[in-house]
């Protein structure tokens, strides 16, 4: 039966290392997930107080993913409007998968930045400040699911 716990683990870390990068897929979760399935086995690999502290870590990296681009917006000297524009064009991302998730924030800080009658210059710079916190968003994802990966691989050989 260990077997079967160890290839369904797996299964999820590799789908959760692409959902770092393909956002239609929830990557941090499905990692955690593959260490949780990994207690299901004879002889569980990790502590309570391990799973807890990744609990945290992975509801953390999933929120900041999503507060990011904001803060990114606001970086590059976007107004309310350019962080408004990025949240909505956030949520809207959400139903037009994959590319919507890349293009929506900056699209809606640009427009945002636009409605709020910014100079054409100014806007286009809150939009890239969105994409920027969109890839640094993408890279803190990347480094956690790593990070569980290798504990994942490490149990799997201690």
């Amino acid at each position: 039966m260990d077997i079967l716990w160890i290839v369904l683990g797996v299964l999820l870390m590799l789908v959760g290392l692409a959902g770092c990068i393909l956002p239609f897929l929830p990557g941090p979760p499905l990692c955690y997930l593959a260490l949780l399935i990994q207690q299901l086995q004879t002889d569980p690999p990790f502590t309570t107080r391990f799973l807890l502290w990744w609990a945290g870590i992975t509801v953390a990296v999933v929120a900041l993913d999503y507060v990011i681009p904001v803060y990114g917006t606001k970086r590059f000297g976007g107004t309310r409007y350019g962080m408004w524009g990025c949240v909505i064009g956030l949520i809207a991302g959400l139903w037009m998968t994959p590319i919507g998730l890349i293009v929506g924030p900056f699209l809606g800080a640009l427009i945002g930045e636009l409605l709020g009658n910014a100079k054409a210059e100014h806007a286009l710079r809150a939009a890239v400040g969105s994409f920027v916190g969109f890839l640094f968003g993408t890279l803190l994802k990347l480094i956690a699911c790593f990070v569980m990966g290798w504990y994942f691989v490490q149990a799997l050989f201690l």
